[in-house]
């Protein structure tokens, strides 16, 4: 199985058989005239760049574990160094949509390149594409439409503050609609909430935590069935607080009931309920509490 890293944006356009690109770093690509060749097909490819796609069907792309499979109207985000796969051929015309790729060096050392990994969505999976309504498909068609007029019209000193600043709109459309999307299924999310919620009890209750330690956002990420970043998102928007806190909290008061209820030392309720090491637990309380375990104790 072959590898192909896919370092710039000429590099790119060159695999998708398009045309030299106006720009260094950013390209919008009309999807209708990509080709993939036989060749090309099952060939493992890794892009250096951010991409943001909107297309109307699949179109023979795996990422990750998952086949692009696009309704109308969806969008999905990727972020550098994912892997993606070609598994068919197609010819120019076969699909409609565009995709933004971006390069990290467009954004470096600006407001958006400091704040890029606050945009989670990047990190999602196939599954947890964004669906657009009609009138929110126009606005992003639109946006990106000013971002490739941008590149192709004019490059100056105030291109790249134009092209960052175009950019941070239509990350922030996306976070917008992807909180409208949360909030459309509310339903399901709250379903989701509650079978955390009794997965954490019956991980302590089973004692997993004696043989696995404290459990992670990735453990309940994978019962539920979504990638960590949108589980985190979900129910950060659901409940206002992280699962890192909800597992955190847990934890905190079955140790208030340990150092109330029992006889156990500090350390061997820090092992009992998964810490590694006995200081770290003793810090974790401390900041949750106000008092170490030990002044706990005494005051209770």
């Amino acid at each position: 199985m072959s590898f192909l890293k896919v370092a710039s944006i000429s590099q790119l356009h060159q695999l998708m058989g398009l045309p030299k690109p106006q720009h260094p770093l950013i390209s919008l690509v009309d999807v209708s005239k990509i080709q993939v060749t036989e060749e090309q097909v099952n060939v493992k490819v890794i892009f250096d760049f951010y991409m943001v796609s909107l297309k109307d069907k699949s179109c023979g792309i795996e990422y990750g574990r998952n086949t692009f499979d696009f309704d109308e109207g969806v969008m999905i985000f990727t972020a550098p160094g994912q892997v993606y796969t070609f598994t068919k051929a197609f010819k120019p015309g076969e699909i409609s949509g565009w995709m933004l790729f971006f390069h990290p060096d467009l954004i470096r050392n600006t407001h958006l390149g400091k704040q890029i990994n606050e945009y989670s969505f990047f990190n999602y999976e196939v599954f947890e594409a964004l669906h657009l309504s009609a009138d929110e498909e126009k606005t992003m068609n639109a946006t990106v439409a000013n971002i490739m007029e941008e590149y192709q019209q004019r490059i100056d000193n105030h291109s790249q503050r134009v092209l960052v600043s175009n950019l941070e709109l239509l990350l922030n459309y996306s976070l917008r609609y992807y909180e409208r999307q949360f909030n459309t299924r509310a339903s399901q999310s709250r379903d989701i909430i509650a079978l955390f919620e009794k997965e954490l009890k019956n991980y302590f209750n089973t004692e997993k935590n004696l043989d696995l330690g404290m459990p992670g956002i990735q453990y309940f990420a994978e019962i539920v069935h979504l990638s960590p970043h949108y589980f985190g998102d979900l129910v950060k928007k659901e409940t206002g607080r992280t699962p890192k806190d909800h597992i955190n909290d847990f934890v905190i008061d079955l140790a208030k009931n340990l150092l109330v209820g029992s006889e156990q030392s500090v350390s061997e309720i820090a092992y009992q309920l998964g810490f590694n090491y006995p200081h770290y637990f003793t810090r974790l309380f401390k900041s949750k509490v106000g008092h170490t375990p030990v002044a706990y104790r005494k005051l209770n």
